[in-house]
């Protein structure tokens, strides 16, 4: 499929593994949880979980349902303190966002995770008035892979039925992201590889790409 900036309005990027390498901090943090809770480490554990669920919404299936409150709150303040250490961004992200915000573009960041944790990392990557809306999870009346959080994330802006894969692109890593897309009918950009290992088949609706600078590369090109 041809990228076209031509009728393009609004760019949605997914946070984690997208614009934000967390996975290190996320590991990190869960791993000492389950270390308390005397559970294996996350390798061993993470086939419990289910792909169409947030990382917070699986604790129940980790965890069992009368710890997930108590597991995932320790989880949060491990994390909270650890972030700062261990996060970072990959190479070309910067300048993909610069791409878009030269151009006038808005970009917004929707994700699953939670607010308390997005608001303390944001910050130690980017410029948070860079975006016009920062979406998270529990706040759309269904988070990804469902469309409700693109609609969430538009509204006031675009209502759903006008919302069309050349004037809305969703931007991320994983088939959770890809689903949101095209269940909403945006335009799913997929970039490198989930940190889930949960590609599934390759889909002719997505737009795949290594990685930000390959993306990048191809949006100079555009005419």
């Amino acid at each position: 499929m041809t990228l076209d900036l031509s009728k393009l309005e609004y760019v949605i990027f997914d946070w984690d593994n997208t614009l934000a390498e967390s996975r290190s901090t996320l590991v990190l943090s869960v791993n000492r949880v389950l270390k308390e809770y005397g559970l294996p480490d996350w390798e061993a554990v993470k086939s419990r979980r289910n792909p169409d669920l947030s990382f917070r919404d699986n604790f129940p299936l980790v965890f069992g349902a009368e710890n997930a409150v108590a597991a995932y709150e320790r989880y949060a303040e491990i994390y909270k303190r650890e972030v700062r250490s261990h996060i970072s961004t990959f190479p070309g992200v910067r300048d993909v966002l610069a791409f878009f915000h030269a151009r006038g573009i808005p970009m917004m960041i929707m994700s699953n995770k939670d607010r308390r944790l997005m608001e303390i990392e944001l910050p130690l990557l980017f410029d948070p008035q860079l975006f016009s809306r920062v979406v998270c999870g529990h706040e759309a009346s269904r988070d990804k892979p469902y469309p409700e959080q693109i609609y969430y994330t538009l509204d006031g802006l675009l209502a759903p039925a006008d919302i069309t894969p050349e004037r809305v692109w969703m931007i991320g890593d994983s088939p959770m992201d890809s689903k949101s897309a095209e269940a909403a009918n945006a335009l799913p950009v997929r970039i490198g590889r989930s940190i889930w290992g949960d590609e599934g088949a390759p889909d002719t609706k997505i737009v795949y790409f290594n990685n930000f600078e390959d993306f990048y590369h191809t949006l100079k090109l555009i005419k």
